[in-house]
């Protein structure tokens, strides 16, 4: 299970963090990432980090502004946003995968959190 947490309401420019909480396995054993999805909008990946080494992989989108980083004792992910846009507005879902990929096909993706608003709004 995966549980989201740290949306909210924050203006242009401003910065949130958002939590992922795995329970029932071992975050670190998995490549895991971040999706989000606005609406009317198909969901989108954003960041994902390896198992193997720990590398990182994140959307031209937010390069520069995001990173996604874990932290093992607490079987925790975690996406740091910075320099919030008005279009990264969207549902930040976290998810567990067979390999990092932005694309959301359900055959590499086997948890889904609930996922976490993150509106930003002048």
């Amino acid at each position: 299970q995966l549980v989201e947490s740290g949306g909210g309401l924050v203006q242009p420019g401003g910065s949130l963090r958002l939590s992922c909480a795995a329970s029932g396995f071992i975050l670190d054993y998995y490549p895991m990432g971040w999706y989000r999805q606005a609406p009317g909008k198909e969901r989108e990946g954003v960041a994902c980090i390896r198992a193997s080494d720990g590398s990182t992989l994140l959307a031209d989108s937010v390069k520069g502004r995001f990173s996604i980083a874990k932290d093992n004792a607490k079987n925790t992910m975690y996406l740091q946003m910075t320099s919030l846009k008005l279009e990264d507005t969207a549902v930040y879902y976290c998810a567990r995968m067979e390999v990092c990929s932005f694309v959301p096909n359900p055959r590499n993706i086997n948890v889904w959190g609930q996922g976490t608003l993150v509106n930003v709004s002048s």
